[in-house]
């Protein structure tokens, strides 16, 4: 008897970080995006942590439409920056999602800074059945001093990885998604979920 795939609501906007999640999880459970519930709500990110924010998004859907859910909330830390831009990555240059301008004022800020050591962290949040839960995945790596390459979003321009020695925006979706923190935090998600 085929057991019917779990279906989860991912409480985010970001078309590219949804495309990202079904690869990852592909066949484990099925995801709908807030579109698919009907939900335009501007979800607000107040608190000062990833995991905070990640459980401010799984609540609000969970609470309001009634779905199990994840939510997600990611941060590049950059050492020399004191962890900046951190909870603040996808607003660094101001309100909005301006990714070009992110990555402007973060090379800005490394200009002349010699240490130039880094790590993407995701926290994702899950509610299902009444319960909460957190899964988290990391990758250490160095921003560039220019960006380079067509794929990915975000800082994957400038951020190399250490375990490839290559921009993510210059690695295959696949490549990326082996080494990604988004990429560990949603296989550690779908393992949690086939159990």
């Amino acid at each position: 008897m085929n057991k019917e795939i779990r279906k989860l609501v991912f409480a985010t906007n970001n078309q590219h970080k949804l495309e990202e999640a079904r690869e990852i999880t592909a066949g484990k459970f099925e995801i709908l995006s807030l579109t698919d519930i009907g939900c335009h709500d501007d979800i607000p990110e107040t608190a000062p942590t990833l995991e905070g924010n990640a459980l401010i998004k799984a609540r609000w859907i969970h609470d309001r439409y009634g779905f199990d859910c994840f939510a997600d909330d990611t941060g590049l830390m950059v050492d020399a920056l004191d962890g900046a831009p951190g909870v603040h990555s996808a607003r660094y240059a101001g309100p909005g999602h301006d990714s070009e301008a992110n990555m402007e004022k973060l090379l800005e800020n490394l200009d002349g800074v010699a240490d130039r050591k880094a790590h993407f962290s995701t926290a994702v949040a899950l509610i299902m059945d009444g319960s909460e839960y957190l899964f988290e995945g990391r990758v250490d790596g160095t921003i560039a001093e220019t960006p380079a390459g067509e794929n990915g979003f975000g800082y994957d321009p400038v951020f190399v990885a250490d375990e490839s020695g290559k921009r993510f925006a210059e690695m295959s979706s696949e490549e990326k998604n082996a080494i990604s923190h988004r990429g560990r935090a949603m296989s550690k998600l779908a393992e949690f979920l086939s159990k």
